[in-house]
């Protein structure tokens, strides 16, 4: 781990006290701001064990960071100092938009878990391709993906997905199509085999011509086995580049804390066991064909090597975060290079959908 990802964990558990008695968005709105006038990350956490390549897309390490926690793209240039081996921004909707009534996002301290209803609050494309047109211009050592989705009250969600393609493919090294969030009314519906198809059609007409970008699709851990197979099939049939596995939940396990009757989408801890049955599913389903994502309740190396084995190429965290630091992705890279060599892999890569 970096020298600066250690200091700012050393100051993290100085100041997390005081960070946990302040609203939740309160909290994280002035993380964003300490940490965007911070200099651009210049290099990658990296060594040819952690080097990962995807869908022609090189990764220094396969730790990244999940949407969510940098919505409108203010502090992508800074994440690669904390370890992480690629950055998703989002989600960004053509239009800005509010999102649901506050409060809307709580800390269930007692599950190490998190609860949102956010409702894709986000500045809109416009301006958050503005911040990423400059960041273009100085560059990032780590692959960028964008995450779009669709304005709550439009008339033609596919067609906002369209907008969103056509506008942030020429900026992004992947696109991510998120229909899977539990605070859009309706949104999931999208995965619907026959929805899909036309989304996934209309996403690929938008398409910079000659520069497609490779398409991943965010789906939600709450699927049936027949959703699993009808989402496999389209996805390779439409030549989808990867399934990031997964969303939050809206299934509430036991839970401890006196939020855990909160509506929306729950992330962190009670989502692991979910999530990496999830990852077995879709590798399962798709016979190791359909590149995986793993996302979900992700907190150590030892969970994101879980993933790795069960058919996860890449991991993504970002609610580990709120209780493990800053630097938690470094610590996963890291730990990760250790599990493999102690398994017998020269690579993490090798291990990929190698549990039996």
């Amino acid at each position: 781990m970096s020298l600066f990802a250690s200091l700012t964990d050393a100051a993290y558990a100085l100041v997390r006290p005081i960070v946990h008695a302040t609203d939740g968005e309160a909290a994280h709105n002035l993380t964003l701001s300490a940490l965007q006038p911070l200099p651009r990350a210049r290099h990658a956490l990296t060594s040819p064990a952690l080097a990962t390549e995807l869908v022609g897309l090189k990764f220094p390490n396969p730790v990244g960071l999940a949407p969510g926690f940098d919505k409108d793209a203010r502090v992508a240039h800074v994440m690669p100092h904390f370890g992480f081996g690629f950055v998703e921004v989002g989600t960004l909707t053509p239009l800005p938009q509010e999102g649901n009534p506050r409060p809307r996002l709580f800390r269930l301290v007692e599950d190490q878990a998190v609860i949102n209803r956010m409702g894709f609050n986000n500045g809109g494309q416009e301006k958050a391709a503005e911040r990423i047109s400059c960041l273009r211009r100085h560059g990032l050592p780590v692959p960028l993906g964008i995450n779009i989705g669709a304005n709550k009250d439009s008339a033609d969600r596919i067609a906002d997905y369209a907008k969103g393609t056509a506008a942030m493919a020429p900026l992004a090294d992947y696109l991510t199509v998120n229909i899977s969030s539990p605070n859009t009314p309706g949104l999931r519906a999208l995965q619907d085999k026959g929805s899909l198809e036309a989304l996934l059609d209309g996403v690929a007409a938008a398409q910079p011509v000659g520069a497609a970008k490779p398409v991943f699709l965010k789906v939600a851990p709450d699927l049936e086995p027949a959703d699993i197979d009808d989402i496999v099939a389209v996805a390779l049939d439409k030549g989808l580049a990867a399934v990031i596995v997964s969303n939050t939940t809206i299934v509430r396990p036991a839970l401890a804390s006196r939020h855990a009757e909160e509506a929306g989408g729950l992330s962190g801890a009670p989502l692991a066991e979910l999530a990496l049955q999830r990852v077995k599913d879709f590798h399962s389903a798709s016979g190791g064909k359909l590149p995986l994502v793993a996302a979900g309740g992700i907190a150590s190396a030892s969970q994101a090597w879980e993933r790795i084995r069960a058919g996860a190429s890449l991991v993504q965290i970002y609610s580990a975060m709120v209780y493990e630091g800053p630097g938690l992705a470094g610590r996963i890279a890291h730990g990760l290079e250790k599990l493999a060599a102690r398994d017998g892999f020269a690579r993490v890569a090798d291990a990929v959908g190698t549990e039996k």
